[in-house]
């Protein structure tokens, strides 16, 4: 899907634009600890990888998180440890948090829920839903689109990036007009439209509230 390409650029377009930039992922699994999500993320923001993701989320395993922790033999964790352990730096007050997920919306954060379930519990201003641009999206967006619809927060944003997009392709320009014209989503193109996203996301989370991962 290509979540970490996407948030990195968009903060590069903020820090760019003179914006404070955090970034936390939860929760990762992966099988080069060279080129986790975290490492990547904290290389876009200044951070430290291990600011990022606390380093017991760790999982060197490509599985979903808890399977990973199981298949270890680590210890089980629930949606509320995870959320317990998200914290952004006081001395330096950020002017955009960005929270990344462990796979789509319905895939196991941990031990008691999914990417919903993490959502529910941090109440952000706005999610961003990124998809591939080719064959199967339209499913894959409007299932997760009725997924994001279930939170109890009807405020929060919703933004799709068709990734990969090439404007030279028909379908990928048919699925944008599908998704956009028929669903009246809210929809860029990655890479060529994040600088307009990373704006648009800019002035809704000056809209918002006081937690930076808002």
């Amino acid at each position: 899907m290509g979540k970490t390409f996407v948030a990195t650029r968009l903060i590069d377009a903020w820090r760019g634009g003179g914006f404070r930039v955090g970034a936390r992922k939860p929760v990762q699994s992966f099988a080069d600890p060279e080129g986790t999500d975290a490492a990547l993320l904290a290389a876009a923001t200044g951070e430290q990888p291990e600011e990022v993701c606390p380093p017991q989320r760790w999982y060197r395993r490509e599985m979903a998180p808890p399977m990973a922790a199981e298949s270890l033999g680590c210890p089980a964790f629930r949606v509320e440890d995870l959320l317990a352990e998200l914290s952004w730096r006081t001395s330096d007050p950020l002017d955009i948090g960005v929270v990344e997920l462990a796979g789509g919306l319905r895939s196991p954060m941990a031990n008691d829920g999914d990417g919903i379930d993490f959502l529910e519990g941090l109440r952000p201003t706005g999610v961003v839903l990124v998809a591939d641009a080719g064959l199967g999206t339209l499913n894959a967006v409007l299932l997760s689109v009725e997924a994001l619809r279930s939170l109890s927060d009807p405020e929060v944003g919703i933004f799709v990036v068709l990734n990969r997009f090439d404007v030279g392709v028909e379908l990928h320009r048919r699925n944008l007009a599908w998704l956009a014209d028929r669903e009246h989503l809210l929809v860029w193109s990655a890479p060529g439209g994040l600088s307009e996203l990373a704006g648009d996301l800019a002035r809704l989370r000056q809209e918002g509230g006081d937690n930076p991962g808002s």
